[in-house]
């Protein structure tokens, strides 16, 4: 009965907890901001004073239009307007926040200045000077942008600072393609003379094409673009340039070797996409993209990578742009497919094949030309960076297009041919369907979600595989060699597909955004578009209701698994392993409560400074960026490490704060599932003596707050060989054996002797004194 009465104890507080976390999940829901909340600017033009967007500006008018710009004025004379490039288009940088600018720009579409207003960039705020980031983007005062919104020229280019490189482009990606986005509004009054991109034709796919080619013929035929450079031609541009640092540094020494070999294709276009995917791969494809939706396929080898060392989840590809009629995008992760090879018959083995779907939002043709820009970057002198660009363009051949002649005008003599209200300077209806489909379309978390479906399912299952290891650890843990190779194995797969490929590793930072969102406006979009991050969480968050922070700790950080498993190569090596006394072990523990409080305080003041403070944790240098690092963000994590070579999960211990995060609501577990004897502590010593990270207090309680839930003290726990209390056990039951059996009475069993048709049996009677 008291049994039965603790498990109906333990099932109401669960069901009340489900019902918190319910409550919970629905005022987040409620909490959403509408998609599309109103423009910004207004919340930011305190900060720029008219003079800085416009020479002899003394005021600002009235906000107007929505996106919202704002005249500037001297006088009662309109200079331009300004306008803020986060209200038109996305400038989402390496922080995962936006970069808001304030932007001034004429009635004839030249910018004339900006301002950087806000941004949470970890890289500017760690050591690049502000200023330095601002300097390169002089490179669009006086700009026309009135001929790049026309198509008549390229959007322009900003000048790269060493260090900063996504966060710069970014900067002047967004400001030029709010400029476009402006100017095609005709909200400026300016004049769009059509340049190279207004097409006399109308040109629409044939999607009813799909034959198969091989890779020779879509080269031939210019289904397939390349750009072929050596060595020795790329240093000589950048001495051409008069770079002649960067001219000294050669990727190879022999100027023969190839540079780049770069590959361009569209690949929704369902012939070339057959072609060099696979029959199955393009079904795939074609079953995630919107109608109109495009995607191309970047594939490249040689000296040179066109994806870059620095590009990590969640990040930018900043060494290549994707441009047509004057409007540039740069792919991130999100729009990113690794291709392992070409299907075509003769195609190459490359070592780079890359899969971009071109967002919805940025409005791509792919029956008009466009371009890839390549940004080749070399070392110059101390961290500057020497930049040069090469376009690869293309235009998709006639054979996958039908071309109409479009109608000419009608007099307006004839009445029937008059417009109607409805269509009156409408787009084509092609047009209007394409972008109501677009905008009927699934969110971008939810598209997130579809493009990593293997991803979300081998998580899944590596979840339910743990949570089985949990619920049978007592039938594991008596079997310590099977459970040795299990754990090991788990963790292997943790550092090395969790971590270093799928770049799964939670971060402090998640915490803090988590919290100073439900403070400034939950939006749940923003989790749901990391899925195995959120995936992670909610298995965290369960994870505490009934182990505490040991799931994650102990099993599910790639960190934390890089850490056992070199331990684990150090004991073997027979590396001398150090046991901190317990009165100092117990003074070390809560530094990283306080790491963890200093930096949730810092976060209210201002989160992107607490960005900056997390870089305590070695995460990002060792799992998501694999040590390629400035060599600080290196030598930090190395050391930590290399403390842990005598110090089993050192870090973890004392300075992480990420699990100083999760102690504090693993209080509210609900089952108590390590066991114990009532000699543990008092006199046996012998877990707390082992424990791997030293969270068995010498008078036998565990301390939750630091169990990584390894199981080693339930292994000991069972184990009639090394636990004291199981001996005891063990030698009772042998005892008690020994006394069960005949001989160790001194009697032996009497014996008759019987016959069965005719054959003498001895049959053993009740046992008889001797």
């Amino acid at each position: 009965m008291a049994a039965r009465a603790n498990l109906l104890n333990g099932l109401c507080r669960l069901s009340a907890a489900v019902a918190v976390l319910l409550l919970a999940l629905l005022l987040g829901l409620h909490a959403v901001p509408p998609a599309h909340a109103a423009g910004q600017l207004g919340t930011f033009l305190d900060k720029v004073e008219p003079g800085e967007l416009f020479e002899g500006a003394d005021r600002f008018g009235e906000l107007s239009g929505d996106p919202p710009i704002v005249p500037v004025m001297r006088g009662d004379d309109i200079l331009g307007y300004a306008y803020l490039n986060s209200d038109f288009t996305s400038s989402i940088g390496y922080s995962g926040k936006p970069i808001h600018i304030v932007v001034g720009i004429d009635t004839q579409g030249v910018i004339r200045g900006f301002k950087l207003v806000d941004h949470k960039e970890p890289i500017v705020l760690i050591g690049i000077p502000e200023a330095k980031v601002i300097a390169s983007m002089n490179a669009l005062i006086d700009k026309d942008m009135g001929r790049v919104a026309s198509g008549a020229e390229r959007p322009p280019q900003v000048d790269i600072v060493s260090g900063a490189t996504v966060t710069v482009l970014v900067m002047g990606d967004s400001v030029s393609r709010a400029a476009v986005q402006l100017i095609r509004s005709n909200r400026l009054g300016v004049e769009i003379t059509p340049g190279a991109a207004a097409a006399a034709e109308i040109r629409k796919l044939d999607l009813s094409k799909s034959d198969i080619a091989d890779w020779q013929t879509l080269l031939g035929d210019g289904s397939v673009r390349s750009l072929r450079m050596t060595v020795g031609e790329v240093t000589q541009a950048f001495r051409d340039a008069g770079q002649t640092i960067a001219a000294d540094k050669p990727e190879t020494r022999n100027p023969d070797d190839s540079f780049i070999d770069l590959y361009l294709a569209p690949v929704s276009v369902p012939s070339i996409g057959r072609s060099l995917l696979g029959d199955v791969a393009y079904e795939r494809l074609a079953g995630r993209l919107q109608p109109g939706q495009a995607a191309i396929l970047v594939a490249g080898d040689g000296a040179y990578s066109f994806k870059g060392s620095g590009y990590v989840r969640g990040g930018i590809f900043d060494r290549i742009e994707l441009l047509q009629n004057g409007q540039g995008l740069r792919f991130r992760d999100r729009d990113h497919t690794r291709i392992p090879a070409l299907a075509a018959d003769g195609a190459p083995r490359l070592r780079e094949i890359a899969l971009f779907v071109v967002p919805s939002e940025f409005a791509f043709d792919v029956t008009q030309p466009f371009e890839l820009q390549m940004l080749v970057q070399r070392n110059a002198e101390g961290r500057n960076k020497s930049v040069l660009n090469y376009n690869l363009g293309y235009a998709l051949p006639d054979k996958y297009v039908t071309i109409e002649t479009p109608p000419s005008p009608v007099p307006p003599t004839e009445p029937a041919a008059q417009p109607t209200e409805s269509a009156a300077g409408a787009p084509p209806a092609g047009d209007l369907l394409t972008d109501q489909q677009i905008a009927d379309g699934q969110p971008l978390w939810m598209r997130m979600w579809d493009m990593n479906r293997v991803k979300i399912a081998i998580t899944i299952v590596a979840l339910l595989v743990l949570t089985g290891i949990f619920f049978f650890q007592d039938w594991l843990v008596k079997r310590p060699t099977l459970f040795a190779w299990i754990r090991r194995s788990y963790l292997l797969f943790t550092l090395v597909w969790l971590g270093w490929y799928a770049n799964a590793q939670l971060s402090v930072v998640n915490v803090l955004t988590f919290v100073n969102s439900l403070i400034t406006g939950f939006n749940w979009e923003f989790f749901l578009s990391a899925p195995l991050i959120f995936i992670l969480w909610a298995a965290v968050a369960a994870g505490l209701l009934f182990w505490g922070r040991g799931p994650f700790c102990g099993w599910l950080c790639p960190f934390g698994a890089l850490q056992e498993l070199t331990n684990n190569i150090a004991q073997w090596l027979k590396v001398p392993q150090l046991r901190l006394p317990w009165g100092l072990h117990e003074r070390l523990w809560p530094i990283k409560y306080i790491i963890f409080l200093g930096l949730f305080g810092l976060s209210l003041y201002s989160i992107a400074l607490a960005e900056v403070f997390a870089e305590v944790e070695p995460f990002k240098t060792a799992i998501i960026l694999k040590f390629a690092r400035e060599w600080p963000f290196v030598i930090f994590a190395l050391t930590m490490l290399a403390a842990g070579l005598f110090i089993e999960r050192f870090y973890c211990r004392y300075l992480c704060p990420l699990g100083a995060a999760l102690a504090i609501p693993g209080r509210i577990r609900m089952f108590e599932w390590l066991k114990r004897w009532p000699e543990c502590g008092s006199p046996c010593q012998r877990c707390a003596k082992e424990c791997p990270v030293q969270s068995i207090h010498p008078e036998g309680q565990i301390n939750v707050n630091e169990c990584i839930y390894c199981m080693h003290c339930q292994e000991l726990y069972h184990d009639d060989q090394r636990c004291p209390h199981m001996i005891q056990v063990r030698l009772k039951r042998e005892k008690f054996m020994a006394l069960s059996t005949p001989a160790s009475r001194g009697e032996k069993p009497a014996k008759t002797v019987v016959t069965h048709r005719g054959a003498p049996i001895e049959r053993t009677s009740e046992v008889q004194p001797e």
